[in-house]
């Protein structure tokens, strides 16, 4: 167990080091952050002395050099557009997509698995058939077009919920969330079901199936057998085997939620770190990028190696295999 860890970090250390690579040699193309910080009365020795100053000066190797021995300690520089550390900046935006997150992971999770089951064991029933027909909207349709629909129905034509923002914030030492207010609550809504849609769906059918295949095994025909309760039988012997292989997906899933937040927060104008890459893309904010994109590889990463060393612990074959290798 002990050196199957250590293979595991070490190789998730590689990828870290190649995606850091990769992200920070890309947006050397993205174009010149001293146009964007200069104005247009700008001298040749204002480029030269701010060039000097943001370090643009250097040889390749040693800036992605430097900003991996900053970024391991928390210090991912200055934002170009805001003149403030990239560290205190996403720290003001990370608890809006972490709560974003933990909603739509939240809703994805209980319904993706709920009417997984449900679907799979009333398989020929009407609601089933209702269900696996209404997914397709989940599976099909892009995120921000369902993002747009929500807020069609429920904000302009109902006036139910709002159509943008965050609502009101309370602050609890250092964080700040909308759960302890009624317009926060009522602004998590819209976001959250967009957000989560595509991987509740995801998850249901995935469920679904697997809980299908384990319901023709014949040691659930044993079960069924020796008079086990049905109730018994789908949950405590089909529902365990079935969440198995989808642990792994799931994991992935509650990782796509915050890296494809994105697109959601653009469309809710939700103030998260999702919004922030957006605005730093259009201003070629370097440090703000690629703390960004480190931070999801970070989270990716840990989210793999997770799941990998839960379904190490969970499927006994793994642990067998492991100890002949």
């Amino acid at each position: 167990m002990l050196a199957y860890i250590i293979r595991r970090v070490f190789q998730s250390l590689i990828v870290l080091l190649v995606v850091g690579l990769v992200a920070f040699s890309m947006f050397r193309f993205v174009g010149d952050p001293i146009d964007n910080m200069l104005g247009q009365e700008r001298t040749q020795a204002d480029i030269e002395r701010l060039r000097t100053t943001l370090g643009l000066d250097q040889p390749f190797p040693v800036q992605y050099a430097k900003f991996l021995v900053n970024a391991a300690q928390g210090n991912f520089g200055v934002s170009y557009r805001q003149g403030r550390p990239v560290a205190t900046i996403i720290k003001e935006r990370a608890p809006a997509t972490l709560e974003l997150a933990l909603m739509s992971g939240t809703l994805a999770l209980v319904f993706g698995i709920g009417l997984g089951v449900f679907t799979a064991i009333r398989r020929n029933g009407i609601a089933s058939n209702v269900i696996m027909t209404t997914s397709l909207i989940g599976v099909s349709l892009p995120t921000f077009l369902i993002g747009i629909l929500l807020i069609y129905v429920f904000s302009v034509s109902l006036g139910w919920l709002p159509s943008f923002g965050r609502g009101e914030t309370t602050k609890i030492g250092g964080w700040s969330t909308g759960f302890l207010t009624a317009s926060g609550l009522k602004a998590l809504i819209l976001p959250s079901i967009t957000l989560g849609l595509y991987q509740m769906t995801l998850i249901m059918r995935l469920v679904r199936s697997e809980m299908l295949e384990v319901l023709r095994q014949d040691y659930i025909r044993f079960a069924r057998a020796r008079g086990l309760r049905e109730r018994s039988v789908n949950f405590r012997h089909a529902l365990k085997n079935t969440m198995v292989p989808v642990i792994t997906v799931v994991g992935l899933q509650l990782g796509a939620i915050i890296a494809f937040a994105i697109i959601t927060e653009t469309v809710f104008q939700w103030p998260g770190v999702g919004l922030l890459f957006i605005n730093a893309i259009q201003f070629v904010d370097i440090p703000v990028m690629a703390a960004y994109l480190m931070l999801i590889s970070v989270m990716f990463v840990a989210i793999n190696l997770i799941v990998d060393l839960l379904y190490f612990a969970i499927d006994p074959r793994l642990r067998i295999d492991g100890r002949h290798a």
